[in-house]
């Protein structure tokens, strides 16, 4: 297929302290050879801590842009920066810690290239879990399930890591929140245009603490649930009132 009628995927990569992780992962995205998909690679260092930042200047043929943010300005921030750099057809997020593998990408971009689907999400309840999520599953779940009642849809893990949709259908300068709970904001706003949405099995390798993981049960269980109740739930409804 000529570069013409390929689509384009800007995938965008958050880095906060990974220096563990985020060659490996960029290594694997890069590995990935797709029919008919082109990709761009945006990472946004988050005011990282450790030696992400040094990794990463060291390495340029593994990604197409760098952006490095001085001061950290949480998952949410770094992801709208990249939102604006942004060229592709569509958005890929893409972690930096390795809890969700790049080999998936065939099997996520599969009803794009061949549906035309607006929303693609890799789901874990779906999929194969190798640790870490089971902790989490119950207040995922609830959230889910709150955010499905409000929007008329059947997502069965809205805060999965592999989320994928229309680059035309958001507007990163609209977007409000800047944590991990942005994901829930960013699905209530492109959904309204999106018709075709399909939810993709994915295997999720789950770290533990020691390894890094960042996101602690009580972050599902309390801090997700006002985040959503205070922001997302509010311009949802918001957005659903006659104008």
């Amino acid at each position: 297929m000529s570069s013409q009628n390929q689509i384009k995927i800007s995938i965008i990569i958050p880095v906060y302290n990974e220096e563990r992780t985020v060659i490996n992962v960029l290594e694997k995205v890069n590995q990935q050879k797709i029919n008919s998909i082109s990709m761009e690679i945006i990472v946004i260092n988050d005011g990282s801590e450790d030696h992400s930042l040094e990794l990463l200047k060291n390495n340029p043929k593994l990604y197409t842009k760098l952006i490095n943010l001085e001061k950290n300005k949480g998952k949410g921030g770094a992801v709208r920066e990249g939102l604006k750099s942004a060229v592709g057809d569509y958005i890929l997020f893409q972690d930096a810690d390795m809890e969700y593998d790049p080999s998936e990408y065939e099997k996520l971009l599969k009803p794009i290239i061949e549906f035309d689907a607006d929303i693609v999400m890799g789901s874990r309840l779906k999929g194969q879990e190798q640790g870490g999520y089971a902790r989490n599953r119950i207040g995922n779940n609830f959230i889910t399930a709150l955010f499905n009642l409000l929007n008329t849809a059947s997502f069965t893990d809205i805060y999965s890591g592999y989320l994928i949709f229309r680059r035309s259908n958001i507007t990163p300068s609209k977007l409000r929140t800047n944590g991990w709970e942005q994901q829930a904001e960013i699905l209530s706003k492109i959904i309204k245009n999106s018709s075709k949405i399909y939810d993709v099995p994915i295997v999720y390798h789950g770290r533990t603490y020691e390894e890094g993981k960042k996101i602690k049960p009580r972050h599902v269980s309390t801090r997700s649930h006002r985040a959503l109740s205070q922001t997302n739930i509010i311009l949802t409804v918001r957005n659903c009132l006659p104008h």
